[in-house]
């Protein structure tokens, strides 16, 4: 199937696939090395393998341009993120050939960004990034990488536990301006992301019947909802409807900015000086996410439900912002003592009814 021959002082091989010659250098003087190494090209052609040689042809770069392709191609939202996340991993990969991506290699590339004091959720996002320009390389006909190595993810601490409790809902709600306590109050019901909420039109909106929709590859899953709204937020949305005779143009944006121009964009002013007026500290607009997940499951709505009003896709994300406080714990604690109580009267009632039946009994 395959040569070995010299030219100047190295061995070079020549060996056939599919009837296509390959020639590779075997890197070394010596006739038993060059041998051995044709022996496994061989043996990687007779298995079905592309030769090694095709492999060590390709880089880093290559891989990492067919990875922004197919966010490009598909129309991934989370582009901008994932050309930050090649940016780093092309600092320390640029040039690097197929065999030289391993686990050592990248173990390597993960103390390098912990001692630049990157967070280590940041390190993950490049890591995952990596891990998928890879697979991707991986699925293609004919691969591109013969084998995916083994990527270790660093254990994230840094998870926000932050929400609201109704009577600080409540509190920030009154310190915000009136143009923005109709969008707060839908963020609190739904979880909806601000994106979502800000961009939200009327055509997606049916009064009549009290219903809200986000259709299919608007969200950031791409998957459509539904939401129906209970009385207080009709009687917001149908204020809203009203007052749009009142804006300088006629916008098709729901919730409208202060002065009735635009959708609302910028209101990180007045938040800060809302939750500072309410006296709740520092809070971020996506605690709303983490809260109406958590209310819609208090509230005994099945959890499967829950999801589809939030918009979570995955279990282990929504499991993520399901949070349990200690309000929650204490709860359980008292539901836990009360059955226990019911059971303990249970278990008394039947030892009297038998201790009353053997003394009937013994006095035969």
């Amino acid at each position: 199937m395959g040569a070995i021959y010299l030219r100047g002082h190295t061995y070079w091989l020549k060996y056939y696939r599919n009837g296509k010659p390959y020639r590779e250098s075997a890197k070394t003087d010596k006739e038993s090395e060059a041998k051995r190494l044709l022996k496994k090209r061989e043996g990687e052609i007779a298995t079905g393998k592309i030769p090694g040689v095709y492999f060590d042809r390709i880089t880093f770069d290559e891989l990492a341009e067919d990875f922004l392709a197919d966010y490009r191609v598909n129309g991934k939202k989370s582009l901008a993120r994932a050309e930050r996340s090649v940016n780093h991993l092309r600092k320390a990969f640029a040039g690097y050939k197929v065999p030289q991506l391993t686990s050592p290699r990248i173990k390597a590339y993960i103390e390098e960004r912990i001692n630049e004091t990157a967070a280590n959720a940041t390190v993950n996002r490049e890591l995952s990034a990596l891990k998928r320009i890879l697979n991707i390389a991986a699925r293609q006909t004919p691969p591109k990488v013969d084998r995916v190595p083994f990527i270790p993810m660093l254990k994230e601490s840094n998870v926000r536990q932050g929400f609201f409790e109704h009577g600080e809902f409540l509190a920030l709600r009154e310190s915000l301006p009136d143009y923005m306590k109709g969008l707060v109050t839908f963020a609190y019901k739904t979880g909806w992301r601000v994106s979502e909420i800000t961009s939200l039109t009327w055509a997606q909106v049916d009064i009549d019947n009290g219903i809200v929709r986000l259709e299919s590859g608007t969200t950031k899953n791409n998957e459509g909802r539904t939401v129906y709204l209970d009385d207080e937020m009709l009687a917001i949305f149908k204020q809203q409807w009203d007052c749009r005779t009142q804006y300088k143009k006629l916008l098709p944006y729901v919730f409208v900015n202060e002065t009735r121009t635009d959708k609302i964009k910028d209101f990180r002013g007045s938040w800060e000086t809302a939750c500072n007026k309410a006296g709740i500290g520092s809070r971020l607009f996506h605690d709303f996410r983490r809260t109406a997940v958590r209310n819609m499951v208090r509230a005994g709505i099945p959890e499967r439900v829950a999801m589809m009003v939030s918009g979570h896709k995955t279990r282990s994300v929504f499991e993520r912002y399901n949070i349990v406080n200690d309000t929650d714990l204490k709860l359980a604690s008292q539901k836990q003592e009360t059955y226990l109580q019911a059971q303990m009267g249970t278990i008394t009632g039947t030892v009297v009814k038998i201790q009353k039946k053997r003394s009937l009994t013994a006095n035969g």
